[in-house]
């Protein structure tokens, strides 16, 4: 099983495939991507499923597989293989980092895959070794706008928790006047994760910075603030 698990796999996406699903799922997306055609759920069904044919060979063979997913450029391929990292994360060791980075060098060309791989297999890298927060924020300054995106969005399950504020400010800071709208909502959406816990310091972040900051970053930065601090952080001064 563990010589053909791929083929297995993509044969099972295959026959999963809906040409509807490809339809809609292509309208969210300015660039051409490559899909199959199938929802979020059933792509997480097959990856659990296939997991378990393959979680024995350890983690640098299932890194080995998870490469030969991405390779494919196919939408659910690469969420099986950002799964599967993912749910290796406790064992992670420094060095898979460079593994990591390279993955968002070389694979990662929309926001869905820049979402599914930073969010958690890179976030819960961070998680556990939070020095590495430095590298990240140097994505801040990629002329790769997918970089860029993915220095915020790492630190969205960290920001719920309350975690790194002062790293998350800093990176705010320094995507302030991006003008990619991909990056400002993801900017923002840090943010709003953020003002889950620190609502006070979020908001007056965004009143410093409101009269330079795109509104489509505020506007995600504040939602889920009361609606009192919403109208004064769009009212115009």
């Amino acid at each position: 099983m563990n010589s053909n698990v791929l083929s297995v796999i993509r044969w099972e996406l295959k026959q999963v495939a809906d040409s509807g699903t490809k339809d809609t799922l292509r309208s969210f997306f300015k660039e051409d991507i490559r899909l199959y055609g199938i929802q979020t759920a059933t792509v997480t069904r097959i990856a659990r499923k296939y997991f378990r044919d393959v979680k024995h060979l350890g983690k640098k063979q299932i890194f080995v597989l998870c490469e030969e997913l991405l390779r494919s450029d196919y939408m659910e391929e690469a969420a099986i293989a950002f799964e599967w990292s993912y749910w290796l994360h406790e064992e992670y060791e420094e060095s898979d980092f460079i593994l990591f980075e390279n993955w968002l060098t070389r694979y990662v060309n929309n926001w869905a895959k820049c979402d599914s791989l930073c969010n958690h297999t890179i976030g819960a890298f961070i998680e556990k070794y939070p020095r590495y927060v430095v590298n990240i924020k140097k994505w801040t300054a990629s002329e790769n706008r997918w970089f860029r995106r993915a220095a915020a969005v790492t630190l969205i399950i960290p920001a719920k928790k309350g975690e790194f504020l002062q790293d998350i400010f800093e990176i705010a800071n320094s995507l302030l006047l991006d003008r990619d709208d991909l990056v400002q909502k993801g900017y923002g959406w840090m943010l709003k994760e953020a003002s889950r816990m620190h609502q006070q310091e979020v908001f007056e972040f965004v009143l410093k910075n409101k009269k330079v900051m795109p509104r489509t970053a505020l506007r995600y930065a504040i939602e889920k603030m009361p609606p009192d601090l919403r109208l004064r952080a769009m009212a115009k001064d």
